[in-house]
C-alpha cells in the first residue's frame, strides 16, 4: 500500500476549517469522504497545517495511504470526481516512506490580500479584505521590514498547543503591490501561531494607517507584552499559498517578480508539477 503526497487548493468559504470536525463541514472531512470511495481505510490523513473558518489553501500538503494500480493521474482524476466543486487536488505523486506533511516541513508561506476601495467590490468581498483609506506605502513596508529573524513573537499571536512556545523563524515578510487597488502581503516561516498572520496584517494596516506609531509596534516586536496584541484581520484575505520541505523557496524581489509568481501558483502553471510553488 503506498505512500501518496497530494497538494489541495481549496475555497475556505463554505467550510468551518480545515480540520476535521463532528457535525461541520470541513476540508478534511468531504476529502476524506472521496478517499472512502476509492476504498480508504485509515483513520484519518495527514496533513501540513489548519486552517481556520474562511481561510483559503492554494497549496495545502497532505499524505495518505491507499491502495491504487492505476497511473497518478487518474488517481487525482478519481477524487476530483468526487470532490466538490470548492476543493481540488492539484497534484499528487508518491512519497518516501516515512514522509509527514506537517512534522517533515521547513516552511511555511501564506498570503494575505488587501482590496483598497470607498465601496465594496462584490467580487472582492470572498476573496479579500477591504481596506480604506489606503495605508501609507512607506510605513507599511518600513514596519513589516522588522519582522524577519528568530524571536518571540508572542505579540502576535499563540501557540497551537498548550504551555507550546511561541519562538518562531520568520525567513521573509513584504507586501507587493499586484495592481493599485489589490496589495498582498507575503510572510514565510518555519512555523506561525495562532492567529499570527491575520493579527500581523490587522497591526500592519494600523500602522500604516496610523492608528498604531512605529515605535509601538517595534517595541510589542522586541518586548511583546504577556498577551498577544488586540486585532485581527478578518479571514478571507488569507491564503495557504505553500509548504517547503526543502531550503530552495522564491523571494520575489519586486512587485513584478511577484505577479509572476502568483499567478503561476493561482493558476498552478509551473514549468513542472514537480516544480510547485
Amino acid at each position: 500500500m503506498a505512500l501518496y503526497q497530494g497538494i489541495l487548493a481549496y475555497d475556505g468559504t463554505g467550510f468551518e476549517g480545515f480540520q476535521r470536525q463532528i457535525r461541520a463541514r470541513t476540508v478534511q472531512g468531504v476529502f476524506e469522504d472521496a478517499l472512502r470511495e476509492l476504498g480508504w481505510q485509515e483513520e484519518a490523513i495527514r496533513y501540513a497545517g489548519r486552517t481556520d473558518t474562511g481561510v483559503h489553501g492554494l497549496g495545502q500538503v497532505i499524505a495518505f495511504r491507499l491502495a491504487w494500480r492505476h497511473a497518478l493521474e487518474d488517481l487525482r482524476n478519481a477524487l476530483n470526481a468526487r470532490l466538490p466543486r470548492d476543493v481540488a487536488l492539484w497534484y499528487v505523486c508518491e512519497a518516501p516512506e516515512g514522509f509527514h506533511p506537517r512534522y517533515d516541513a521547513r516552511a511555511r508561506r501564506y498570503a494575505y490580500r488587501i482590496y483598497l476601495g470607498p465601496i465594496r467590490h462584490p467580487l472582492h468581498e470572498r476573496y479579500t479584505w477591504r481596506v480604506w483609506p489606503p495605508p501609507d506605502w512607506a510605513r507599511l513596508q518600513h514596519a513589516t521590514a522588522l519582522l524577519p529573524g528568530r524571536r518571540d513573537f508572542r505579540a502576535l499571536g499563540t501557540p497551537t498547543r498548550e504551555a507550546g512556545s511561541t519562538v518562531r523563524t520568520v525567513y521573509h515578510a513584504r507586501w507587493y503591490r499586484l495592481h493599485q487597488r489589490e496589495w498582498v502581503f507575503d510572510i514565510l516561516a518555519d512555523a506561525f501561531l495562532y492567529h499570527m498572520v491575520r493579527r500581523t496584517v490587522a497591526l500592519l494596516v494600523a500602522v500604516g494607517l496610523g492608528r498604531m506609531s512605529l515605535e509601538a509596534w517595534h517595541r510589542a516586536l522586541e518586548t511583546p507584552p504577556s498577551q498577544p496584541l488586540q486585532g485581527l484581520a478578518p479571514p478571507q484575505g488569507l491564503y495557504l499559498a505553500a509548504v517547503y520541505y526543502d531550503t530552495d523557496w522564491p523571494l520575489p524581489a519586486t512587485d513584478e517578480d511577484f505577479r509572476i509568481w502568483w499567478q503561476q501558483l493561482w493558476n498552478w502553471t509551473f514549468t513542472s508539477d514537480r516544480e510547485g510553488p
